[in-house]
C-alpha cells in the first residue's frame, strides 16, 4: 500500500468513479491464526452495532470513563483488552466481534454507505486497507500523534500503512514466511530440508521414489494471499499507483515473476509431486497434522494455527525451516498476512479512539498475552527486538526457537507490499485461473495473461485509467 498517494479529495474522486462496496469484501483471511473457524478464536461475534453500552464483549472497569468502541477478530483477545481498561483510567474499550475478514468488512462497508453504525476502531488486514481509505472510511492518524509511535515499527512496515503523508492504521502482527516440516518424515525418505526451489523440487521427487504416499506439500488453488506471497518473492510487482494522478493505476499480473511461479508449480502438480487441496479446509487440516502433507509453508501464524489443530499425529515431529529462495545468495522476504488497527471517519472523539489504537498492543505485558494465547507475530519493535522473542522456544516444535531460527529474519528482510483497492476481485480472479491451470486448461502463461486481462477489463470498468 505504500505507493498509494494522494489528498482527501482525490480520494473522494476515486469513490466518484465507481469504487463499489464489493470491492472491499475479501475471502480467505490470512493473519492472526488462520482462515477459517478452526484457526479463530472461540468468542462468538456480538451485535455490530458499533459497540455501544449493550455491545461489549469485554467487561468496563471504569465506567465513567471515554468509551471507545471496537470491532476485531484477534485470538485471546479479551485478555488484552482487559489488561488495557485496568491500566487506563480516561479511556475503556467496548469490544465486539463483528465476524472475522469477509464477515466484518461487509458490515463495515455497510456503515459507510449509511454514513453511520461503525465502531471508533476496527482491526483491519493490511490487503484491504486501500479499499477503505479510498471510500473515506479511515481517519489520518498524523494528527492524532502517530508519529509518536512510528520508530516502534520497521520502516517497511510503517509505510505499508500509510498513504502518502497520512498514517491510516496503527501496525499489529504480521506474517513473514517460513517452512514447517515433518523431521520424521524426511529422515525416513532420506530427504535434507531444501534451501532453494529446485531443491524443493528434489525433494518432491525424492518423497515420491522412496515409495511414500505422502505428499511434499499442497498447493492450494484458494491460497490468494499465499500465491500472491510467492509472486512476489520472484520479483513479480503487480501494482504501482501514481500519486500525482491517483486514478491511474499500473497493473502487472501477468509479468515474469508470476508466470514463473506458476509454471514450476503446475510442473510439480503434473508429476503428482504435490496436492491441490483447498486449503483451510476440513479435509486439508486432517491432511495437515495426520501426515497427508510433509511441509506447510507458513505465515508466521502458522505454528499457532498448526499447533493448535486437533488429531495430531502424536509421533509427528516439526521444525521450522527459513522459505526456499530462488537464489540462495540473494534471498528475497515475503509476507502473507497481517492486520492493524485504524480509526474510522464516523469516530465520536478521534483523540480516544487513535489513543487505543497505538496503545491497546504497545506493552509488553499485551505482547506476552498475544504471543503466547494468541500466536501472534508482533511488529512492535520493542517486542519483535527482544531477547524473550528471540529466544522463546516452542514445545510443539520440539523447543526449537524458531523465531530466532526462520521468522525474526524473514520480517527483518521484508521491504513491503502494494495491494489495490480492488484487491478481493484481482483475488477472485486468481484463484479462478489458478484452478483451472491445475485442472490442465491452461498453462501457467495463459493464466497470467488471462489474469492480466480480467483485473484490466474490471480496473477500467471502475473508472481507472490503466496504464
Amino acid at each position: 500500500m505504500r505507493s498509494i498517494r494522494g489528498s482527501r479529495d482525490h480520494r473522494r474522486g476515486w469513490v466518484a468513479a465507481g469504487i463499489s462496496a464489493a470491492m472491499v469484501v475479501t475471502g480467505l483471511t490470512a493473519c492472526s491464526g488462520g482462515s477459517t473457524t478452526e484457526g479463530a478464536d472461540s468468542i462468538e461475534s456480538a451485535p455490530a452495532d458499533g459497540g455501544g453500552s449493550g455491545g461489549c464483549t469485554n467487561q468496563i472497569k471504569v465506567p465513567d470513563a471515554e468509551q471507545v468502541t471496537v470491532w476485531a477478530w484477534y485470538p485471546a483477545f479479551e485478555g488484552v483488552v482487559d489488561l488495557f481498561n485496568e491500566t487506563h483510567n480516561d479511556v475503556q474499550i467496548c469490544w465486539s466481534n463483528a465476524g472475522q475478514g469477509n464477515d466484518e468488512y461487509t458490515k463495515f462497508s455497510t456503515t459507510i454507505e449509511a454514513g453511520t453504525g461503525a465502531p471508533d476502531v476496527i482491526m483491519l488486514e493490511t490487503e484491504v486497507l486501500p479499499s477503505f481509505i479510498i471510500r473515506d472510511g479511515l481517519m489520518d492518524l498524523t494528527a492524532y500523534g502517530a508519529d509518536e509511535v512510528q520508530q516502534n515499527y520497521s520502516p517497511g512496515v510503517w509505510a505499508d500503512h500509510s498513504n502518502g503523508d497520512g498514517v491510516y492504521a496503527i501496525p499489529v502482527d504480521g506474517g513473514p514466511m517460513g517452512m514447517l516440516y515433518r523431521q520424521d518424515i524426511f529422515d525416513a525418505a532420506g530427504i535434507s530440508v531444501p534451501t532453494t526451489w529446485d531443491e524443493f523440487a528434489v525433494a518432491a521427487q525424492q518423497l515420491k521414489d522412496s515409495g511414500s504416499d505422502v505428499m511434499l506439500t499442497d498447493f492450494m488453488t484458494n491460497g490468494r494471499a499465499y500465491i500472491q506471497a510467492l509472486f512476489d518473492q520472484a520479483g513479480s510487482e503487480p501494482y504501482v499507483f501514481d500519486g500525482d494522478n491517483p486514478t491511474a493505476v499500473q497493473i502487472n499480473l501477468n509479468d515474469d515473476g508470476t508466470k514463473k511461479v506458476l509454471n514450476y508449480w503446475l510442473d510439480l502438480v503434473d508429476k503428482g509431486l504435490v496436492a491441490t487441496d483447498d486449503g483451510f479446509t476440513t479435509d486439508y487440516n486432517t491432511k495437515l497434522v495426520s501426515g497427508g502433507y510433509a511441509v506447510y509453508l507458513a505465515a508466521a501464524w502458522g505454528p499457532g494455527y498448526l499447533a493448535g489443530l486437533e488429531g495430531a499425529d502424536p509421533d509427528a515431529v516439526w521444525r521450522a525451516a527459513p522459505l526456499p529462495q530462488w537464489d540462495a545468495s540473494n534471498p528475497v522476504q515475503v509476507n502473507w498476512g497481517g492486520s492493524a488497527f485504524a480509526v474510522t471517519s464516523q469516530a465520536k472523539n478521534p483523540e480516544a479512539a487513535a489513543l487505543v489504537a497505538k496503545e491497546i498492543f504497545g506493552t509488553e505485558e499485551a505482547w506476552t498475552i498475544g504471543i503466547e494465547q494468541g500466536a501472534l507475530f508482533p511488529l512492535w519493535l520493542p517486542i519483535l527486538e527482544s531477547d524473550y522473542f528471540r529466544d522463546l522456544a516452542y514445545p510443539f516444535f520440539g523447543g526449537q526457537k524458531i523465531n530466532q531460527d526462520v521468522f525474526l529474519e524473514a520480517s527483518t528482510g521484508y521491504a513491503g507490499f502494494t495491494f489495490s483497492p480492488f484487491q478481493n476481485f484481482a483475488y477472485d480472479k486468481l484463484t479462478e485461473q489458478v484452478f483451472a491451470a491445475v485442472q490442465g486448461q491452461k498453462d501457467g502463461d495463459q493464466a497470467a495473461d488471462d489474469l492480466q486481462q480480467q483485473v484490466v477489463d474490471y480496473a477500467t470498468s471502475q473508472g481507472f485509467t490503466v496504464n
